[in-house]
């Protein structure tokens, strides 16, 4: 799975008087700003400017035309980077690339790829870009970011409908014992069979609805949802939210919080999109609005 940021919810503000809506305003107001500098940040998801598919066996990499990969940025030739039979990755760098491993000036690495268990993946940094190696439904790739990236430094910021305390809903939690199983696709036409540990329901104008999670991190729940905004006022795969955990059978849903995920802003990420159950019938006039700056 993929998220944005890091969690950050708004702590709720719950005396219900003037000062009460000001004061959660300014809240969402924080955890927006935060999102617009994690976005904006070199290692953000506006500094992508490439994925590019290994092929088995030896792959040559540079911004040379006569490349296997042809990188935007960076040495005409930087090297070979090779996915041998069991799946493994190394880089053989070409004399003379600048290129540092980890910080590392080497001529031959393993790359680790973001799938491994235990650390980070291996970065191999050039100039103002990097690269790392993914690991998405039996395939690796190699995901390329550029600190002078054309999205980053003409970033056109984001819009939100406005702050609406009424969207703001307390849900009933519903724990599944044991686990259901969720099917979500994603941009690439792959399926991903999540667990889902329960499911989040709450009403709206008079309709009940459902929203299912999935649990990437131990203390929060992370929705893929759509709804009649989708594709119109809002971005048309999914929006994503964050939850903290349920207490006492409760739930809280801040669709003040939604934000698009990172498709929205590149056409080099690799995002889930929502599943039929989480397609809601209603529009969820709340959170983060298109991005104007977006891609087809």
């Amino acid at each position: 799975m993929i998220r944005s940021l890091a969690f950050a919810s708004v702590v709720a503000v719950t005396t219900g008087n003037a000062i009460a809506g000001d004061a959660y305003t300014a809240a969402i107001e924080k955890v927006r700003a935060a999102r617009i500098d994690a976005l904006k940040a070199p290692d953000g998801w506006l500094s992508l400017v490439g994925l590019d598919w290994l092929q088995p066996g030896a792959n040559r990499i540079g911004s040379a035309a006569d490349n296997d990969i042809v990188l935007k940025a960076g040495p005409a030739h930087l090297g070979v980077v090779t996915l041998d039979d069991g799946g493994a990755v190394t880089i053989e760098l070409a004399p003379g690339s600048g290129a540092l491993v980890d910080g590392r000036e080497v001529q031959r690495a393993t790359l680790v790829d973001d799938g491994s268990t235990g650390g980070k993946p291996t970065e191999v940094r050039f100039g103002s870009a990097r690269f790392f190696v993914i690991a998405r439904d039996g395939k690796k790739a190699l995901r390329v970011k550029d600190d002078n990236a054309a999205t980053r430094m003409h970033f056109a910021g984001l819009d939100y409908f406005t702050v609406d305390p009424t969207w703001r809903v307390e849900a009933r939690w519903v724990p599944f014992d044991p686990p259901h199983e969720l099917e979500i696709g994603s941009v690439l036409g792959t399926i991903d069979k999540e667990k889902v540990p329960g499911k989040a329901v709450f009403t709206r104008d008079g309709h009940t609805f459902e929203l299912y999670p999935i649990q990437e991190e131990p203390d929060s729940l992370f929705f893929v949802f759509a709804d009649r905004t989708s594709g119109k006022e809002t971005y048309g795969a999914a929006r994503f939210l964050d939850t903290p955990l349920a207490k006492d059978g409760k739930l809280v849903l801040d669709f003040n919080e939604a934000r698009n995920p990172p498709c929205a802003f590149t056409p080099y990420a690799t995002c889930p999109l929502a599943p039929p159950e989480n397609r809601l019938d209603v529009r969820v006039t709340a959170g983060e609005k298109k991005y104007a700056g977006g891609h087809d």
